[in-house]
């Protein structure tokens, strides 16, 4: 073989090892960053980044990338129902999920979206890095305290087969579910932005998808959902 083949040959491998990753965050220093450390890294291209789950189904139409690095709490269109849609249109498209919660429910249904792998924002940059490599290699990597809130949840026999609250509406995100439990324990708008830290526009837009979703009338027929379908303990 010439070297001049030799060295094409080499080009098309190092070509095929890139992985091409796609960084969805609604946090603009957070995207920004993340999307610089991955750069950095050897085999790592940042190909666009996304501030919500819709722009990240758009990314993944447009570049083809081979990871998504995907938040769960964005605006418009959060990260489960994001992963969900990609799991269907894009189902060679690996999405790792990086967030700040590791409660079951979160965990649950990201992995039940279609997520291969599961990290919260503890995660360092060389963790990080490594779950977009085995992701784009097949692999599922799961944060080792996502790991353990699964065990703990088997041992007890807390793991369900679907998200928490049996009987809601099966399309409602897990942010959605959140601010019905909020609204259940009788918290305003304006509580609930402080709670979760959003705008109080946010929150309207959560209650206005989980009362079309749950086909609710209003708050009190909200509180009464929240409570029939065991979001909010009656207080003894």
């Amino acid at each position: 073989m010439s070297d001049e083949k030799q060295g094409q040959g080499e080009g098309r491998r190092e070509q095929q090892a890139l992985v091409r990753v796609v960084v969805a965050d609604d946090q603009t220093a957070v995207r920004e960053a993340l999307a610089t450390v991955l750069d950095l890294q050897p085999g790592v291209e940042v190909v666009a980044t996304a501030k919500d789950g819709g722009e990240a189904v758009r990314a993944a139409e447009e570049h083809s990338p081979d990871v998504i690095l995907m938040d769960l709490n964005m605006p418009r269109m959060d990260g489960v129902e994001a992963t969900r849609l990609l799991s269907e249109r894009f189902p060679g498209v690996a999405v790792v999920v990086l967030t700040t919660f590791a409660d079951e429910e979160y965990i649950l249904a990201a992995l039940g979206a279609g997520a291969r792998g599961y990290l919260t924002k503890e995660s360092g940059r060389q963790d990080i890095t490594r779950a977009v490599r085995a992701a784009a290699a097949g692999q599922s990597v799961l944060d080792p305290a996502v790991r353990d809130r699964l065990v703990a949840a088997a041992a007890r026999g807390g793991v369900p087969a679907e998200r928490p609250g049996s009987g809601l509406a099966p399309d409602l995100t897990p942010r959605e579910i959140e601010v019905l439990t909020l609204i259940g324990e009788g918290l305003t708008n304006r509580g609930i932005a402080e709670r979760l830290v959003v705008s109080e526009a946010t929150v309207k837009t959560h209650i206005n998808n989980l009362f079309s979703k749950a086909r609710l009338r209003d708050r009190a027929h909200a509180v009464k959902y929240a409570f029939t379908h065991g979001l909010v303990k009656t207080r003894e």
